[in-house]
């Protein structure tokens, strides 16, 4: 009975969430159904597993939610996400159109711009290039999603997103872990997503097929509240704060408009290599500071001085853009809120979940799968992404359940945590892209197309193309360790 208190619990929660239902409230009630087929206590279950995994998830990343939020709308409100897509608009032209949006999506993303800003900014840009250039609109939505949903969330070294982020207490690793197999494993997502996107691109001009379709109302996709439900459980920014706060007409030039986004790479390197390791953090091992290590923590903290840098920065820079800066501060700041709980929910389900006996079964049978802990953790953290739709919610359930276990064998087999660290973030980034997601959904919203126009291309450009990248990395990764 507790093997089927767990499969109905989750799939309650899959079938719930699907259709919009709210996951502060699923998520508790799936984990109370796992625990009463259980024969567990129900309360304890509740308030002890549920709620202390969930508080403690938020303790750990509540500040990369709300920095990482903010920064996305001062960088949306000043003007410098849509001067950054002009500049790539105007530089490569309506003839390199996907090339254009691709880019200019990977610059903002990986610069530390939350995924639904992007969105918002990119859709209009690229519906723009793409009428002009007469390819259909059906390639806006792969191209949009090349560019933000694959390297620049999961592979790139240093990249401030909140599923790199995740693995850091974890494994003990820094935002840069396995630096070399993440460039190697980003330009593998990037060639095969270029290639099969001007594959389609030829092909649609060899049929006769040019842009069409009138674009969609952004209020109307910023206002669904199905889709928001959706989309906070996928990603660090609620879509309802899009609208709030005050867009600026005017844009700064470009070089003032990706100043702070160099700043979020340029200090969160340093402060993992250079400043950080050369403090001393001793005091952490007091009861008083919960007894952590420096290195549970120390990523987190480079990532968050980053995104402090750069906010300052942003403001400094666009005083003038941002007449009404409380406003947009405050939009930012909520926007972070319900994306933490949301996620926060998920992992106190899993939580609940990992604590079953039941779940003994589980846990055994991923770690039978062949090829050792990368291929394991890998498989586990994709089954669970994509049962999730969320590639954070996944990952952070994989690794609460079973990241020890997983840091044990690696010691054990002499392989390298930022091995896992990389394996583990590509693998939640690659089946957290099937329809269910929120990110998906949001994204073929704002583009005004429907599944059956674009999500074949969504496939081979966010999943198929992912998972090439992550072969690679586990192969090379097996044979020459991590670099």
């Amino acid at each position: 009975m507790g093997l089927i208190g767990i499969l109905l619990g989750l799939g309650l929660l899959i079938w719930f969430a699907y259709r919009g239902w709210s996951v502060l409230l699923l998520a508790p009630l799936s984990a109370l159904i796992a625990a009463l087929l259980s024969n567990e206590p129900l309360l304890a279950n509740w308030t002890q597993t549920f709620m202390g995994s969930a508080a403690s998830f938020v303790g750990q990343f509540f500040p990369l939610f709300l920095l990482g939020a903010l920064f996305g709308k001062l960088m949306e409100d000043s003007g410098s996400v849509t001067a950054i897509a002009e500049f790539m608009t105007e530089k490569l032209g309506a003839e390199r159109a996907i090339l254009a949006v691709v880019l200019a999506g990977a610059i903002v993303t990986y610069g530390g711009v939350s995924l639904f800003v992007a969105l918002f900014v990119l859709a209009p840009m690229a519906e723009a290039l793409f009428r002009v250039a007469d390819i259909p609109r059906r390639l806006m939505p792969p191209a949009i999603a090349l560019g933000t949903f694959t390297f620049t969330m999961m592979a790139l070294p240093g990249t401030p997103a909140i599923q790199n982020a995740i693995p850091m207490p974890f494994f003990g690793t820094t935002p840069f872990a396995a630096p070399g197999l993440g460039i190697i494993a980003s330009l593998i997502m990037l060639g095969f997503g270029l290639w099969w996107l001007s594959r389609a691109e030829a092909s649609a001009r060899r049929a006769g097929e040019g842009f069409d379709g009138i674009g969609p109302d952004l209020h109307a996709v910023v206002t669904d509240p199905v889709l928001r439900e959706r989309a906070t459980v996928t990603r660090e920014f609620d879509p309802a704060e899009i609208e709030h706060g005050h867009l600026s007409v005017e844009r700064p030039s470009i070089a003032l408009a990706a100043l702070p986004l160099v700043l979020v790479i340029v200090v969160n390197l340093l402060m993992s290599f250079v400043i950080l390791p050369r403090l001393d953090f001793s005091f952490l091992a007091e009861p008083r500071w919960g007894g952590v290590t420096f290195s549970g923590v120390s990523g987190v903290w480079s990532v968050a001085v980053a995104l402090i840098v750069a906010i300052l920065a942003t403001i400094a820079i666009n005083r003038r853009r941002l007449p009404k800066l409380r406003e947009t501060m405050d939009a930012g700041a909520n926007a972070s809120v319900l994306p933490i709980f949301s996620v926060a929910s998920l992992v106190g389900f899993g939580a609940v979940v990992a604590a079953l006996p039941a779940f003994a079964l589980v846990r055994d049978w991923v770690l039978s799968i062949g090829g050792g802990p990368l291929v394991s953790l890998a498989v586990a953290t994709n089954i669970l992404a994509a049962l999730t739709g969320s590639a954070s919610g996944g990952l952070t359930i994989a690794l609460d359940a079973l990241g020890a276990t997983y840091l044990q064998r690696a010691g054990e087999l002499g392989i390298d945590p930022a091995l896992l660290h990389r394996v583990a973030v590509m693998s939640a980034g690659t089946l957290d892209s099937l329809p269910h997601s929120g990110a998906v959904v949001t994204l073929l919203a704002v583009c005004g197309v429907t599944p059956k126009q674009s999500y074949l291309d969504i496939v081979m450009v966010a999943i198929v193309g992912a998972i090439v990248a992550l072969v690679a990395v586990i192969a090379l990764g097996s044979v020459a360790g991590s670099f």
